[in-house]
């Protein structure tokens, strides 16, 4: 990219639609691949020459520092700035204002995509807009923010979850942003404030030029633990651009694995990980480091975050098991997700769609 570009990555949100997963790890913690959610984002502004980035923190923000550090190691320059109360996805850049002064991006940081920034950024030069909306198409729309517009990508409507009788278009707001620094002007201080309900369409009122950026690849609002599963799946079954597997099992350093495990499909196991005979893992799978997975356990379509024990016969199928997690011998997971330091009793058989909050002891659901 010609131009120097900045980016804020809004990081500040509680994760409540992934609250199983988000009482210990802030959302953009969350692992993917087993590897930090907010990394993805970080490697895609790098790929971009977007070394400039603005962390708007809140909720658990000491783990993002403590992993990402200056940036140096990922090749960016990092910038951590906390909210005194959540302002919402206006109200939080507007926090850090004083870092802006030229045309900047924002992210939100729960979103997996592939767009082009680069493009991007000159697709609202070229329009010389004031702010630049990053569209997607989608299957149902009725569940984001809808925005019409012209021929040449200039807003004329924004619909909110719109019901399905009001829709006219599948192309949604993708939550990312190219914006003027004069924008955060219009953005009340220390006031909890909206790009989607307030300020676009405050800009739409005042007539000032706000376009759209339109792209076709491959996008995912990793908000819920269905979406967050599904985005596993898509990218061990090389459904995302860019982002391919090398082979289909990739074994981390310092495992034991007993020779009679079978694994089938694709999977990819962390560091320090032990797996007893007759282990069975069914791909797609993700195992995080620091795992002993017992005699004849069976893991398939599911996520395990580290340090996991699963004792003999235990069963994981289409599930997401938090960090420090044990699960009893003969126990069963289907369509469950576990927050951390779960306890599963032997022979337990949990009931398909469980959410067990992290902490205690599940004898049963």
């Amino acid at each position: 990219m010609k131009d120097k570009v900045k980016a804020v990555i809004l990081v500040g949100g509680h994760g409540t639609r992934l609250r199983r997963l988000t009482y210990n790890t802030p959302k953009p913690m969350v692992p993917v691949l087993n590897m930090p959610f907010l990394e993805y984002v970080i490697r895609n502004l790098r790929g971009h020459n977007i070394l400039d980035i603005i962390l708007a923190q809140y909720y658990l923000a000491e783990s993002m520092e403590n992993y990402f550090g200056d940036g140096s190691k990922f090749g960016v320059k990092l910038r951590y700035v906390m909210e005194g109360s959540p302002r919402g996805t206006a109200g939080a850049v507007k926090n850090v204002e004083k870092y802006l002064d030229d045309t900047f991006l924002v992210l939100n940081g729960d979103i997996f995509h592939n767009c082009d920034f680069t493009n991007m950024v000159k697709f609202h030069h070229r329009h010389r807009a004031k702010a630049t909306i990053a569209l997607t198409p989608v299957e149902d729309p009725t569940i984001y923010g809808v925005v019409e517009t012209d021929r040449r990508g200039k807003v004329k409507h924004f619909f909110e979850k719109p019901e399905p009788g009001e829709v006219s278009t599948n192309m949604i707001n993708a939550g990312t942003y190219v914006l003027e620094p004069e924008v955060l002007q219009w953005i009340p201080p220390d006031t909890k404030y909206s790009f989607e309900r307030e300020l676009f369409p405050q800009m739409l009122t005042d007539d000032k030029p706000v376009y759209t950026y339109s792209f076709h690849n491959y996008w995912m609002d990793m908000g819920t633990a269905e979406k967050y599963l599904q985005l596993h799946r898509d990218l061990l079954s090389d459904k995302c651009d860019n982002h391919s597997l090398e082979k289909d099992v990739i074994i981390g350093d310092k495992c034991n694995i007993h020779s009679s495990a079978q694994f089938s499909g694709s999977v990819i196991i962390g560091d320090n990980c032990t797996f007893g005979r007759g282990v069975r893992l069914a791909g797609p799978v993700v195992i995080g480091p620091n795992c002993a997975i017992m005699e004849d356990a069976v893991i398939a379509d599911s996520v395990v975050w580290d340090n996991v024990t699963m004792n003999t016969r235990a069963v994981i199928k289409s599930s997401v098991v938090a960090n420090n997690c044990i699960l009893g011998s003969d126990s069963y997971l289907v369509d469950a997700v576990l927050g951390d330091h779960v306890t599963v009793d032997e022979g337990c058989k949990l009931k398909p769609g469980a959410r067990i909050l992290p902490g205690g002891t599940v004898k049963d659901t």
